[in-house]
């Protein structure tokens, strides 16, 4: 795997940028979350006037192994068939960046399905869908650095438009069973309490779903070295591990991230695992309706910004919480100080 230069914020101009937010012409810390976000944008962009330039969105898709096992409510041909669907404008996703003017690239990593002659897919399919992980690692090493690379390749495409903020969706089914395993392993939580119904498993179902799981990890640790690259190859999706790649790719190219529900959150912290300096370039959006994200987002300490109980993925809560963002960066930008609104400082 390619090695990243992911250095930390620089911290010398927080000083600077937290004396701007405080002569707003407001009362101090009066804008609450607004202002940390807006401290967050000038240390990632190392300026006192942040941008969220030409915002791009990733959908990134493949399928699983381990879905042949019957730990998804719904069957792997819903992942192509809604590949499709958001080339034609039809989901969540679309809606969400025509909403908010996100520049959306629809892309195949690993899709069990031939979609290389549909109009409006990329096409990087490294393989049709991962292995079983119940008896094997889902992907080889060469394929785990080839993941990477298809997310650093996207990030080089979209700084090269000008991007300065991305977003990051998925759509695979069966995807919450290698997040929960990577909740587990990397957040140190007995893998039952990271379980969910997923897409809408029953009772029983969820209880199925448990046990293979629980049978996957037990094998996974009886017959592999444990380190966190092995885990992330054993257990994870190409759209997967090439989000992680588009998140480290991205930390390093100073690009504001935003992390969407259960999967990408635990991609996330898949990438921080690897290089804790890419959190600082993150902003988590919101607390999704999967069991556990809120335990998943505490490993990080992140405070998400919106608790809407969105479940769908695709990117569409971070997608929702753009505005956000931006209102923090305008409040930056657009306000007027004290000595421009000739009002007398009142704090």
């Amino acid at each position: 795997m390619r090695e990243f230069k992911i250095n930390h914020t620089d911290k010398s101009l927080a000083e600077s940028a937290q004396a701007k937010i405080d002569h707003l012409n407001k009362p101090k810390g009066a804008l609450g979350r607004l202002e940390e976000l807006a401290l967050q944008m000038c240390l990632i962009q190392h300026t006192l006037s942040p941008a969220l330039h030409h915002p791009c969105h990733l959908l990134l898709g493949g399928d699983h192994g381990i879905e042949r096992e019957g730990v998804s409510v719904s069957p792997r041909e819903v992942t192509w068939q809604q590949m499709i669907n958001f080339t034609r404008g039809g989901g969540g996703v679309n809606m969400f960046c025509r909403q908010h003017g996100f520049d959306l690239s629809i892309v195949d990593v690993g899709v069990d399905y031939d979609l290389s002659g549909v109009d409006g897919i990329i096409n990087r399919k490294i393989a049709r869908g991962t292995r079983n992980f119940l008896h094997e690692p889902a992907m080889s090493e060469e394929e785990l650095c080839r993941a990477i690379e298809v997310g650093c390749d996207l990030v080089d495409d979209c700084v090269a438009k000008g991007c300065r903020i991305l977003c990051i969706g998925e759509m695979g089914i069966a995807n919450t069973s290698p997040s929960s395993i990577w909740m587990s392993i990397f957040g140190n939580i007995p893998l039952d309490e990271c379980i969910g119904a997923g897409a809408g498993l029953d009772n029983p179902g969820i209880e199925h779903k448990r046990q293979v799981l629980n049978a996957a990890l037990d094998h996974y640790r009886e017959t592999m070295e444990q380190s966190d690259l092995n885990a992330i190859r054993y257990f994870g999706g190409f759209e997967m591990v090439a989000a992680v790649g588009t998140m480290l790719r991205a930390a390093e190219k100073r690009l504001v991230i935003l992390i969407d529900g259960f999967i990408m959150t635990a991609c996330a912290i898949a990438a921080i695992r690897l290089y804790p300096a890419a959190q600082d370039y993150m902003i988590f959006t919101h607390c999704g309706d999967e069991s556990g994200h809120r335990r998943m987002l505490d490993i990080v300490k992140a405070k998400p910004l919106l608790n809407l109980g969105l479940r769908l993925g695709e990117g569409t809560g971070a997608l929702c919480a753009f505005p956000i963002i931006d209102s923090a960066v305008r409040m930056l930008n657009e306000m007027n100080n004290f000595d421009t609104a000739h009002i007398t400082k009142y704090f």
